[in-house]
């Protein structure tokens, strides 16, 4: 059977680009499936009573610097957005209607969000900022806005977050491999490790 990390992710949290820069590899050294599974995070802090590190000013501002050190140890950019904390309601609803009705182009279409929030400094907080990014990604906006608009695609972000929450997941990045919870992009040690003793 093939062993399989399900990473439940927000693209609002640099933490979780960080960690969706490095899986992929991991996956590939360790002969395992990546399955992504978003989720809205500001739904899981709703239900569990948790807060964004960032919302605290001394731990925001250590959480970033920190943020910033594995980004060189990892060698991929990042850039702290200016427009944060972002909305991602339709940003997830978006990249879960892609998973569902499109999922030959899901990979790319989360690379570009990602890469706009994460690297660019985009603010995807603005409908034509997003539009804008879509379209030079050859994306479609007012298609995509179908999609979140979808009441299917409403109820699928919802079933994740809900099943996210239950499963005892607190933030993002989280990752499963069975029935173990890793969180925190400066996890993935562990996670590396539970697949390859699975």
């Amino acid at each position: 059977m093939t062993k399989t990390v399900e990473f439940y992710f927000d693209l609002g949290s640099p933490a979780t680009y960080l960690a969706y820069t490095q899986l992929p590899k991991i996956c590939a050294a360790t002969g395992s499936e990546l399955r992504y599974i978003p989720m809205l995070l500001g739904g899981v802090f709703k239900a569990t009573g948790n807060a964004s590190p960032a919302m605290i000013p001394a731990k925001g501002r250590y959480m970033f610097q920190d943020l910033d050190r594995y980004a060189k140890r990892y060698a991929v950019p990042l850039r702290f957005n200016p427009h944060f904390p972002i909305n991602t309601l339709l940003l997830m609803r978006a990249v879960t209607g892609m998973q569902l009705h499109q999922p030959q182009r899901f990979a790319a279409f989360v690379d570009c969000l990602f890469n706009a929030l994460w690297v660019d400094g985009r603010s995807l907080n603005e409908p034509e900022t997003v539009a804008a990014v879509l379209s030079e990604h050859g994306f479609d906006p007012q298609e995509v806005l179908a999609l979140c608009n979808d009441e299917s695609v409403k109820a699928a972000l919802k079933d994740n977050t809900e099943t996210a929450v239950k499963r005892g997941v607190f933030g993002a990045p989280s990752m499963f491999v069975g029935n173990q919870l890793f969180f925190g992009q400066d996890r993935l040690d562990f996670v590396e490790e539970a697949l390859r003793q699975a």
